[in-house]
């Protein structure tokens, strides 16, 4: 049954792609007097039910900022517990996602995985690639100027375009996003206002929605709440506001 909040929804003006910071499990931790691995463990929960509520909701692509290229100098035991906690989330969840009709995207430096994360990554991606109802993407070994770096390299390797040629348009094609629609709403927990390195490029014209609510605690009600929050809002992409009613009357 759908809750009154839900009911507010409309379908028809839902964000296509959703991007996630996920924020605040070490302080969740904290405040319990927990260590910050069952922070993180809780923080799992959050993904679960989101998840979940996005595909029911309708969202289309929803992207999860889940290891970042600056977290591995955290230290060694938690970055052990975290890539652990990825492995076995992949493992448990593989045939959910597929039940669900959910398939399973990564982007990042992926070849800086474990190598038995990174197994269990392609054979989780590999068996939910025929899943349409929702495409989940795990930014792993993600930093927002090591992709703009990243696909420099992969322009210049390219070898046949010109610089007059390159525009916003084919720089994009080199991104670790190429296959995703760009993000309607970036979603971040616990207050802290700042990209953290995420999406640098992409993020030009998303709107931005940040909550308190640290992500541990983060539910379906929160996620209505951002969408909600997103569907009052005029996206204009750089034009006034008068030109983007004469763009929706045409």
């Amino acid at each position: 049954m759908k809750g009154k909040l839900e009911l507010l929804v409309d379908k028809n003006n839902l964000p296509a792609h959703i991007v996630i910071i996920m924020d605040g499990n070490g302080r969740w931790a904290k405040k319990k007097n927990l260590d910050r691995i069952s922070g993180h463990r809780e923080g799992m929960k959050s993904v679960r039910a989101v998840v979940k509520s996005a595909k029911d909701l309708g969202v289309k692509h929803i992207t999860l900022y889940a290891f970042s290229a600056q977290n591995w100098k955290r230290p060694k035991v938690e970055v052990n517990a975290l890539m652990e906690l990825l492995k076995q989330y992949l493992l448990k969840e593989g045939n959910k996602l597929v039940e669900n009709g959910i398939s399973l995207n990564a982007i990042g430096r992926l070849w800086e995985l474990p190598q038995d994360v990174y197994k269990v990554l392609e054979e989780t991606i590999e068996k939910t690639k025929d899943c349409q109802e929702l495409t989940l993407t795990l930014a792993l070994s993600y930093g927002g100027r090591e992709e703009i770096i990243d696909a420099i390299k992969k322009m210049i390797s390219h070898g046949n375009i010109a610089p007059e040629d390159i525009n916003q348009s084919n720089f994009s094609r080199f991104l670790y996003t190429s296959d995703l629609p760009e993000p309607d709403l970036l979603i971040r927990t616990s207050g802290e206002m700042r990209l953290s390195n995420f999406m640098l490029w992409q993020l030009a014209y998303t709107e931005i929605y940040v909550t308190k609510t640290l992500w541990p605690n983060f539910r379906k009600r929160h996620l209505i709440k951002a969408i909600l929050n997103y569907q009052r809002r005029e996206r204009r992409f750089g034009l006034t506001g008068d030109q983007v009613k004469k763009r929706e009357v045409i």
